[in-house]
C-alpha cells in the first residue's frame, strides 16, 4: 500500500485537470525555468507564494523558512540568492512576511522551545532594535504584528547588504528588493514601502 495514497490521487487529478486546459502546459513548463521573482518567505502552510500572487508554476522561485529570516551566515538561503541573482538574472527578491506569525511570537514568549531558539534570537535581534517603540504598544497582538512588520524592513537591508545583492549593483544588474506583508484574515498583500533599486 502506497503511503499518503491521497496525496498522489490528488496530483494526478491536478495533473489531469492542468493538461485538459493546457494540453502543452507540462512540455512548456519542463523546457526552461524563466521566473522574475525570488520570493522570501515564512515556512507557514498558509502562505503559498504563487497561489498569493496568482501566479503559475516556474514564474516564482521560492526559499523559505521560519520569519522569512535573511541570515548572512545561513548557505541554504545565501546559494538560493546567488543562484536567483546571478543565474536566473530575476529582477525582483520579495521578502513577504504575514501577520500573527508563529516566529515571531515565539521569539518574544520569553519560553524555551528547544534547538529553534537559536534561530528565533535574528528576531530577538529585531526586537532589541525597535525595543523603545515595541514595548510602547500595550496589545500583545499589536506589538506582535509590529514585529513583524519591522522584521521585514531588516530583512530587505540585510538583503541588500549581501554580497550577491552589492556585486550585482555594482555591475549595473537590474534588481530591485521588495519586502511585503500577507493578512491571513482577509488574503491581501501590503507593500511596506521599503523597496531598495541599487546603491
Amino acid at each position: 500500500m502506497k503511503t499518503l495514497a491521497n496525496v498522489f490521487d490528488n496530483n494526478k487529478k491536478w495533473a489531469k485537470k492542468t493538461t485538459e486546459v493546457n494540453p502543452m502546459f507540462f512540455k512548456e513548463l519542463a523546457k526552461i525555468q524563466r521566473p522574475n521573482y525570488l520570493w522570501i518567505g515564512c515556512s507557514d502552510s498558509r502562505v503559498p507564494a504563487n497561489d498569493i500572487m496568482g501566479l503559475k508554476p516556474g514564474e516564482v522561485f521560492v526559499h523559505r523558512n521560519i520569519a522569512n529570516m535573511v541570515i548572512h551566515t545561513d548557505f541554504n538561503f545565501l546559494s538560493v540568492l546567488q543562484y536567483a541573482v546571478d543565474v536566473l538574472n530575476l529582477e525582483h527578491v520579495i521578502v513577504c512576511g504575514h501577520y500573527g506569525c508563529g516566529g515571531i511570537t515565539a521569539a518574544v514568549e520569553n519560553k524555551n522551545h528547544g534547538l529553534i531558539d537559536n534561530w528565533l534570537r535574528h528576531i530577538k535581534d529585531v526586537y532589541r532594535v525597535y525595543e523603545t517603540e515595541l514595548d510602547s504598544i500595550v496589545s500583545q497582538e499589536d506589538r506582535i504584528n509590529r514585529l513583524c512588520e519591522l522584521n521585514i524592513v531588516e530583512q530587505v537591508k540585510n538583503i541588500c547588504n549581501t554580497t550577491i545583492v552589492e556585486d550585482a549593483w555594482l555591475r549595473g544588474q537590474k534588481l530591485s528588493i521588495h519586502g511585503w506583508i500577507y493578512n491571513l484574515e482577509d488574503g491581501i498583500l501590503r507593500d511596506m514601502d521599503v523597496t531598495k533599486s541599487g546603491l
